[in-house]
Protein backbone atom coordinates (compact mmCIF):
# COMPACT_ATOMS: atom_id res chain seq x y z
CA UNK A 1 0.00 0.00 0.00
CA UNK A 2 2.73 2.45 0.87
CA UNK A 3 4.99 1.87 -2.06
CA UNK A 4 2.16 1.97 -3.86
CA UNK A 5 1.02 5.18 -3.06
CA UNK A 6 5.21 6.61 -2.95
CA UNK A 7 5.02 5.20 -6.85
CA UNK A 8 1.94 7.45 -7.40
CA UNK A 9 3.86 10.49 -6.09
CA UNK A 10 6.86 9.64 -7.86
CA UNK A 11 4.52 9.66 -10.87
CA UNK A 12 2.66 13.10 -10.00
CA UNK A 13 5.98 14.75 -9.06
CA UNK A 14 7.86 13.82 -12.48
CA UNK A 15 4.69 14.82 -14.42
CA UNK A 16 4.99 18.40 -12.72
CA UNK A 17 8.33 18.95 -13.37
CA UNK A 18 8.23 18.20 -17.41
CA UNK A 19 5.18 20.92 -17.27
CA UNK A 20 7.30 23.29 -15.61
CA UNK A 21 10.83 22.40 -16.10
CA UNK A 22 12.25 25.89 -15.20
CA UNK A 23 11.15 25.57 -12.06
CA UNK A 24 12.70 22.49 -11.63
CA UNK A 25 15.65 23.50 -12.54
CA UNK A 26 15.96 26.29 -10.42
CA UNK A 27 14.64 24.35 -7.40
CA UNK A 28 18.09 22.16 -7.81
CA UNK A 29 20.89 24.46 -8.55
CA UNK A 30 19.20 27.93 -7.23
CA UNK A 31 22.07 27.65 -4.42
CA UNK A 32 25.37 26.96 -6.85
CA UNK A 33 25.33 30.45 -9.34
CA UNK A 34 25.89 33.91 -8.57
CA UNK A 35 24.92 36.97 -10.75
CA UNK A 36 26.67 40.28 -9.54
CA UNK A 37 24.34 43.11 -8.19
CA UNK A 38 25.17 46.08 -6.87
CA UNK A 39 25.34 44.94 -2.92
CA UNK A 40 27.18 41.59 -4.28
CA UNK A 41 30.11 41.59 -6.44
CA UNK A 42 33.92 41.33 -6.65
CA UNK A 43 34.71 44.94 -6.67
CA UNK A 44 33.14 45.73 -3.34
CA UNK A 45 35.84 45.89 -1.07
CA UNK A 46 35.75 43.61 2.28
CA UNK A 47 38.17 43.16 4.70
CA UNK A 48 37.65 41.46 8.20
CA UNK A 49 37.10 44.14 10.67
CA UNK A 50 39.37 44.82 13.68
CA UNK A 51 38.32 42.99 16.29
CA UNK A 52 37.45 39.68 13.92
CA UNK A 53 41.12 40.43 12.56
CA UNK A 54 42.20 38.60 15.81
CA UNK A 55 39.85 36.38 15.63
CA UNK A 56 41.53 35.40 12.09
CA UNK A 57 44.53 34.99 14.20
CA UNK A 58 43.56 32.88 16.61
CA UNK A 59 41.73 30.90 14.01
CA UNK A 60 44.61 29.92 12.02
CA UNK A 61 46.66 29.32 15.12
CA UNK A 62 44.78 25.92 15.13
CA UNK A 63 46.44 25.18 11.74
CA UNK A 64 49.93 24.24 10.25
CA UNK A 65 51.32 26.83 8.52
CA UNK A 66 50.94 25.30 5.35
CA UNK A 67 47.61 23.58 5.72
CA UNK A 68 45.97 27.48 6.50
CA UNK A 69 43.52 26.29 3.82
CA UNK A 70 41.63 23.61 6.64
CA UNK A 71 40.52 27.24 8.51
CA UNK A 72 38.05 28.49 5.30
CA UNK A 73 34.96 26.65 7.31
CA UNK A 74 35.25 28.96 10.40
CA UNK A 75 37.11 31.53 8.60
CA UNK A 76 33.22 31.88 6.65
CA UNK A 77 31.71 31.61 9.31
CA UNK A 78 33.28 34.32 11.01
CA UNK A 79 32.56 36.28 7.84
CA UNK A 80 29.20 35.61 7.44
CA UNK A 81 28.55 37.15 11.02
CA UNK A 82 30.35 39.94 10.36
CA UNK A 83 28.19 40.82 7.09
CA UNK A 84 25.14 40.09 8.51
CA UNK A 85 24.18 36.61 8.38
CA UNK A 86 25.34 36.58 4.31
CA UNK A 87 28.52 35.97 2.18
CA UNK A 88 28.88 38.42 -0.44
CA UNK A 89 31.50 37.14 -2.96
CA UNK A 90 33.72 40.19 -1.72
CA UNK A 91 33.85 38.27 1.86
CA UNK A 92 34.74 34.89 0.03
CA UNK A 93 37.95 36.26 -1.73
CA UNK A 94 39.12 37.56 1.09
CA UNK A 95 39.00 34.63 2.71
CA UNK A 96 40.51 33.10 -0.18
CA UNK A 97 43.09 35.93 0.40
CA UNK A 98 43.84 34.86 3.58
CA UNK A 99 44.41 31.04 3.28
CA UNK A 100 46.44 31.33 0.00
CA UNK A 101 44.31 29.74 -2.51
CA UNK A 102 41.88 30.21 -5.51
CA UNK A 103 38.65 32.30 -4.78
CA UNK A 104 36.84 29.00 -6.57
CA UNK A 105 38.22 26.87 -3.71
CA UNK A 106 35.96 29.00 -1.33
CA UNK A 107 33.13 29.10 -3.58
CA UNK A 108 33.33 25.16 -3.71
CA UNK A 109 32.93 25.26 0.25
CA UNK A 110 30.55 28.18 0.08
CA UNK A 111 28.08 26.83 -2.22
CA UNK A 112 28.21 23.18 -0.80
CA UNK A 113 26.87 24.11 2.68
CA UNK A 114 23.46 25.62 2.88
CA UNK A 115 24.07 27.08 6.05
CA UNK A 116 26.06 29.82 4.02
CA UNK A 117 23.92 32.24 2.87
CA UNK A 118 25.27 34.19 -0.31
CA UNK A 119 22.59 36.65 -0.59
CA UNK A 120 20.47 38.82 2.16
CA UNK A 121 18.28 36.94 4.03
CA UNK A 122 15.17 37.81 6.39
CA UNK A 123 15.32 37.58 10.26
CA UNK A 124 13.71 34.62 9.92
CA UNK A 125 14.94 32.44 6.90
CA UNK A 126 12.68 29.71 6.25
CA UNK A 127 14.38 26.38 4.59
CA UNK A 128 11.85 24.14 2.84
CA UNK A 129 13.75 20.11 2.73
CA UNK A 130 14.37 19.48 -1.09
CA UNK A 131 15.64 15.94 -0.54
CA UNK A 132 13.77 13.31 -2.07
CA UNK A 133 11.79 11.78 1.03
CA UNK A 134 10.12 15.37 1.73
CA UNK A 135 9.53 15.98 -1.83
CA UNK A 136 7.50 12.39 -2.02
CA UNK A 137 5.58 14.19 0.89
CA UNK A 138 4.84 17.42 -0.56
CA UNK A 139 7.67 19.78 -0.05
CA UNK A 140 6.82 21.60 -3.61
CA UNK A 141 3.45 22.11 -1.41
CA UNK A 142 5.23 23.37 1.22
CA UNK A 143 7.13 25.87 -0.44
CA UNK A 144 4.66 27.04 -2.69
CA UNK A 145 2.30 27.78 0.24
CA UNK A 146 5.05 29.79 2.20
CA UNK A 147 5.77 31.89 -1.16
CA UNK A 148 2.54 32.70 -1.61
CA UNK A 149 1.76 34.00 2.34
CA UNK A 150 4.62 36.12 1.83
CA UNK A 151 4.66 37.21 -1.51
CA UNK A 152 8.14 36.59 -2.32
CA UNK A 153 10.00 34.18 -4.46
CA UNK A 154 12.48 32.23 -3.47
CA UNK A 155 16.00 33.45 -1.88
CA UNK A 156 13.40 37.37 -1.78
CA UNK A 157 13.85 39.10 1.03
CA UNK A 158 9.90 40.31 2.33
CA UNK A 159 9.60 44.45 2.35
CA UNK A 160 9.68 44.68 6.79
CA UNK A 161 12.97 42.28 6.41
CA UNK A 162 11.20 39.52 8.40
CA UNK A 163 11.33 36.87 5.99
CA UNK A 164 13.00 34.66 3.21
CA UNK A 165 12.63 31.59 1.65
CA UNK A 166 15.17 29.24 0.80
CA UNK A 167 16.22 25.13 0.43
CA UNK A 168 17.65 22.97 2.46
CA UNK A 169 18.98 19.17 1.20
CA UNK A 170 18.32 16.49 3.74
CA UNK A 171 17.97 17.77 7.66
CA UNK A 172 18.36 14.02 8.83
CA UNK A 173 14.61 13.07 9.63
CA UNK A 174 12.94 11.67 6.80
CA UNK A 175 10.68 9.59 8.70
CA UNK A 176 8.99 12.86 9.74
CA UNK A 177 8.47 14.33 6.19
CA UNK A 178 7.88 17.00 4.91
CA UNK A 179 9.55 19.21 7.06
CA UNK A 180 11.56 22.84 7.44
CA UNK A 181 14.22 24.87 8.79
CA UNK A 182 13.62 28.01 10.44
CA UNK A 183 16.98 29.91 10.85
CA UNK A 184 16.54 32.61 13.44
CA UNK A 185 18.50 35.67 13.19
CA UNK A 186 16.53 38.21 15.62
CA UNK A 187 18.91 38.09 17.96
CA UNK A 188 21.98 39.02 15.73
CA UNK A 189 23.95 37.12 13.19
CA UNK A 190 26.10 36.17 15.89
CA UNK A 191 23.54 34.46 18.30
CA UNK A 192 21.71 32.33 15.06
CA UNK A 193 19.37 29.45 16.20
CA UNK A 194 18.44 26.59 13.60
CA UNK A 195 15.02 25.54 15.01
CA UNK A 196 13.74 22.00 13.29
CA UNK A 197 9.95 21.75 11.89
CA UNK A 198 8.72 18.56 11.52
CA UNK A 199 5.67 16.67 9.99
CA UNK A 200 4.40 20.28 8.49
CA UNK A 201 1.86 20.80 6.03
CA UNK A 202 0.72 23.72 3.94
CA UNK A 203 -1.72 25.27 6.54
CA UNK A 204 0.67 24.49 9.69
CA UNK A 205 3.30 26.32 8.00
CA UNK A 206 1.72 29.40 7.62
CA UNK A 207 0.59 29.65 11.41
CA UNK A 208 4.35 29.07 11.88
CA UNK A 209 5.22 32.09 10.19
CA UNK A 210 2.35 33.89 11.84
CA UNK A 211 3.74 32.93 15.51
CA UNK A 212 7.11 33.85 14.51
CA UNK A 213 5.59 37.26 13.35
CA UNK A 214 3.97 38.21 16.23
CA UNK A 215 7.79 37.37 18.43
CA UNK A 216 6.25 33.92 19.58
CA UNK A 217 8.19 30.77 19.23
CA UNK A 218 6.23 28.00 18.09
CA UNK A 219 7.11 24.27 19.48
CA UNK A 220 10.05 22.59 17.35
CA UNK A 221 9.74 19.43 16.31
CA UNK A 222 7.06 17.35 15.09
CA UNK A 223 3.81 19.46 14.48
CA UNK A 224 1.59 16.33 14.37
CA UNK A 225 -0.18 15.79 17.43
CA UNK A 226 -1.17 12.36 17.59
CA UNK A 227 3.22 11.90 17.11
CA UNK A 228 5.45 11.70 20.30
CA UNK A 229 9.07 13.10 18.52
CA UNK A 230 9.42 10.36 15.48
CA UNK A 231 6.78 7.29 17.08
CA UNK A 232 4.13 6.08 15.27
CA UNK A 233 0.67 7.44 15.42
CA UNK A 234 -0.90 6.42 18.76
CA UNK A 235 2.28 5.17 20.26
CA UNK A 236 4.45 2.01 19.32
CA UNK A 237 3.33 -1.18 18.66
CA UNK A 238 6.68 -2.81 19.02
CA UNK A 239 9.29 -2.26 21.52
CA UNK A 240 6.78 -2.26 24.00
CA UNK A 241 9.29 -3.49 27.09
CA UNK A 242 13.12 -3.66 27.33
CA UNK A 243 14.67 -6.07 25.25
CA UNK A 244 16.28 -8.70 26.63
CA UNK A 245 20.14 -9.31 27.19
CA UNK A 246 22.54 -11.32 25.16
CA UNK A 247 23.21 -14.62 26.33
CA UNK A 248 25.68 -15.28 28.78
CA UNK A 249 28.94 -16.37 27.12
CA UNK A 250 32.57 -17.35 28.60
CA UNK A 251 34.28 -14.31 28.07
CA UNK A 252 37.50 -15.51 29.31
CA UNK A 253 37.26 -18.11 26.83
CA UNK A 254 37.44 -15.60 23.86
Amino acid sequence: MLSRLASQRLIEVRQASRLSAQVYRSFSTALNYHIDGPDNNPDLPWEFSEANKAKVKGILSHYPSNYKQSAVIPLLDLAHQQHGGWLPVSAMNAVAKVVGVAPIRVYEVATFYSMFNRSKVGKYHLLVCGTTPCMICGSREIEGALLKHLGVERNEVTKDGLFSVGEMECMGCCVNAPMIAVADYTNGSEGYTYNYYEDVTTQRVVEIVEMLRKGEKPPVGTQNPKRIMSGPEGGNTTLLSDPKPPPCRDLDAC
